[in-house]
């Protein structure tokens, strides 16, 4: 970081670290022993809408890579949008199979980045619930290198609750390297299996 940076306010961006997606099943035993919330099997991954032929021979790579995996069943990668504009990748994998599912969200991840769209690239998230039916979702912020907790509350307008994602980064303070800044702890409304 030079002089004028550090006058000017400006920093680096951190790198980001797809590995640190491969803590999440053990943060995930932490998750339902503190808060008995259990996966969903759906993860996905998001980025800025992308269209074009670039784009399409990424997804069908991505496709290929994880058509590869013998013990899959029913499609690997869906691409949906939401009505903000954003293109989801969604994998979903049986609920007991959390580590399958975190390596599928990284081979999308690195498949994109290295088709060159890295820039694009948001977030991902893997979706939990608990026996109450509450959702919480578990949000790789790409270009940040943390995670936060993002818990929409069911029913009528776009609510979350405040206070069982405070309870969540206490919860898994020691398994995950969670986002401190709390201004960055964006809604994703609309996300697949939340």
């Amino acid at each position: 970081m030079g002089f004028l940076d550090i006058l000017l306010g400006r920093t680096k961006a951190v790198a980001p670290d797809l590995d640190r997606l491969f803590g999440l099943p053990s943060a995930a035993l932490t998750l339902q022993a503190a808060a008995g919330f259990t996966p969903t099997g759906t993860g996905a991954v998001c980025c800025a809408s992308v269209e074009g032929a670039a784009f399409a021979e990424a997804h069908g790579e991505v496709r290929q890579l994880l058509d590869a995996d013998a013990e899959r069943t029913g499609p690997p990668v869906e691409v949906t949008r939401d009505e903000y504009g954003y293109a989801w990748l969604v994998s979903r994998r049986a609920p007991d199979d959390l580590p399958a599912l975190v390596s599928d969200l990284h081979a999308v991840n690195s498949a994109l980045e290295a088709g060159g769209f890295g820039p694009q690239l948001l977030c991902s998230v893997v979706g939990f619930q608990d026996s109450g039916q509450r959702r919480l979702g578990l949000v790789y912020l790409y270009k940040r290198g943390n995670f936060y907790p993002f818990a929409p509350l069911a029913g009528a307008g776009r609510r979350r609750d405040n206070a069982l994602e405070l309870q969540i980064k206490a919860a898994l303070a020691d398994d995950l390297r969670i986002e401190q800044d709390l201004g960055r702890w964006f809604p994703i409304w609309g996300a697949p299996g939340l």
